[in-house]
């Protein structure tokens, strides 16, 4: 399955499934991912959710109400929606805000928040939760179990793979592998690199985005501005900064879920 999910978290996967099977959908949407959570009802996001007196049965009847039942029960595989996509992205960003080098049920459950569009979203609302009012009741139970472990020195509340730091673990330094003379040499591409410098430099509004079709060098520009850091030829403010590039696919550990998330 995804290799730096804790065993709960991927038992919530499961558990979306057969609730989307329950609910004769042939997909996994949001709205699944949000019952798996409950129906696993050990995790950090499941206590989260029934603090706040959310229950597998209101969700599941929010669920019926907006989207109904299908009309035959899939066989074999079953495939994530775009959102449910998304929002497992999201765990992962989720996690590196939070420090962490797993992906637990509450990662899961921020995502889902953090996505704030598909039905899942839309049931927590219609149950009077309010987004941010669960993104901070799961945050604090986040940190008063890290509390607890640091006192007893005990497990961690979710079973997380170890290993070195997060950026390490889910990317690729793209400053190192410069340094070391991995990447390519970049030609032509010095406008729009200058251009990438200019954003990074602003004080506000400081995220460049490149936009294209596969092929068409974005990966190529952000190695020729790594190679400038290493040679020095950048402004003060991007000196001795290092550039990670995140790979989804250190998530995947080869199961049949491995397409899905791809």
């Amino acid at each position: 399955m995804f290799e730096r999910f804790t065993d709960r978290a991927r038992r919530v996967v499961v558990l979306a499934q057969e609730e989307a099977r329950m609910l004769s959908h042939n997909y996994i949407g949001t709205e699944h991912i949000l019952l798996g959570l409950i129906h696993e009802g050990e995790g950090v996001a499941a206590k989260a959710l029934e603090s706040l007196d959310i229950s597998l049965e209101a969700v599941r009847a929010q669920v019926e109400d907006i989207i109904g039942q299908g009309q035959q029960a899939p066989s074999g595989h079953i495939p994530f929606t775009p959102r449910a996509k998304k929002v497992l992205e999201l765990s992962l960003r989720e996690a590196l805000q939070l420090g962490h080098n797993y992906i637990g049920t509450e990662h899961i459950l921020l995502g889902l928040i953090r996505e704030g569009e598909g039905v899942a979203a839309q049931v927590l609302v219609k149950l009077g939760a309010d987004l941010n009012r669960v993104r901070q009741q799961v945050i604090q139970l986040v940190q008063g179990f890290q509390g607890k472990e640091a006192e007893t020195s005990g497990a961690p509340q979710e079973s997380a793979p170890q290993g070195s730091t997060v950026l390490d673990q889910f990317g690729r330094n793209l400053t190192q592998a410069a340094r070391e003379g991995k990447l390519d040499p970049v030609i032509g591409r010095e406008t729009q690199i200058e251009r990438v410098m200019q954003v990074l430099s602003r004080r506000t509004k400081n995220n460049p985005v490149l936009i294209g079709e596969p092929g068409v060098g974005k990966t190529t520009v952000v190695e020729g501005l790594a190679q400038d850091i290493i040679r020095g030829d950048v402004p003060e403010t991007l000196k001795d900064k290092q550039i990670y590039t995140l790979d989804l696919g250190a998530l995947v550990a080869g199961s049949r879920y491995r397409g899905d998330f791809e």
